[in-house]
């Protein structure tokens, strides 16, 4: 059953591990998805793990990727037990677009075909840009970057090219106004959003659709707890956004299920932002921000 959490308030059920839903209210027909296959990098955890579930949940067959095949493994028994529908784990690297091809060709010989890729795959922390390290920043741009039109167009001209399909990224309101502690994130992000429009004008005469979601605080994911989610909540920040909480891994799912299927049928080039209203009225105070942050220089 869905949660009751305030007042007038229905939230998604939702659970705060890497694991399936005890239970679950379709929004959406179950036959949402039918038969469709989708490609999900970072589908072994957080956000990602759920897209993969409220997916098969309405009747798609999906692929998991990421670099831990044992997780992702352990992910896709889970998947697959509690919704009946296929689920494949396979390693990628999305830094390295041979490892995505090799996965991309797998994937059609074993499900004969690809309708959607969530661009999932990220990495992130908090720090200051004077003790960020030249290879933590390109880092965070290789993965979230480079990852997304390594991704994107493998798949395009593999697949998409002569049968369409839709690509929603998994993006960030970091750069709308400048986050402090962010620039490696931020900048990523946004260079993802333009990739989504670019990529929305250049490949729509192709039947391709591509979106992006953009989540704001997600509770039950290591972004959340890497982040200082906790201490935030703790010291009551969220009660200064618009809906006044954290959102949770389902109601990004619902974001997503909603670009990746027929019901957003005439949308492209769009960020759906979800956070509550967040980036309209937090604070970007560097001072308090860093009382949350190691002022050490991250290394990767």
């Amino acid at each position: 059953m869905a949660e009751l959490q305030r007042k007038g308030e229905l939230l998604p059920e939702d659970v705060g591990t890497d694991d399936c839903l005890t239970s679950y209210t379709h929004i959406y027909s179950p036959d949402l998805l039918k038969d469709q296959v989708a490609f999900i990098t970072g589908g072994g955890s957080g956000i990602g793990f759920r897209i993969a579930e409220i997916f098969m949940r309405h009747g798609c067959d999906t692929v998991i990727a990421s670099r831990n095949l044992d997780k992702l493994k352990e992910a896709a028994k889970k998947l697959s037990a509690v919704s009946g529908r296929r689920c494949l784990p396979l390693c990628v690297d999305v830094r390295r677009p041979e490892t995505i091809t090799a996965a991309v060709d797998e994937i059609l010989k074993q499900l004969g075909r690809i309708d959607i890729l969530i661009n999932n795959a990220a990495g992130n922390f908090l720090c200051p840009a004077t003790a960020l390290s030249f290879n933590a920043f390109k880092t965070v741009m290789e993965i979230d970057t480079m990852g997304t039109f390594n991704t994107s167009k493998v798949v395009y001209e593999k697949w998409f090219k002569d049968h369409g399909g839709n690509i929603v990224n998994i993006s960030a309101t970091l750069g709308y106004k400048g986050q402090a502690l962010q620039v490696h994130a931020g900048s990523a992000k946004a260079a993802n959003d333009a990739m989504t429009k670019h990529l929305a004008v250049e490949w729509g005469p192709n039947g391709v659709r591509v979106n992006a979601v953009a989540p704001g605080a997600v509770s039950g994911t290591e972004g959340f707890r890497r982040l200082g989610g906790f201490t935030a909540e703790a010291a009551g920040v969220f009660q200064s956004i618009p809906l006044q909480r954290a959102g949770n891994k389902t109601e990004m799912a619902h974001c997503t299920l909603f670009l990746a299927s027929p019901a957003s049928s005439y949308v492209t080039g769009a960020i759906l932002v979800a956070d509550g209203g967040a980036w309209l009225t937090s604070a970007n105070d560097v001072s308090m921000l860093l009382g949350i942050s190691s002022s050490k220089s991250a290394k990767l």
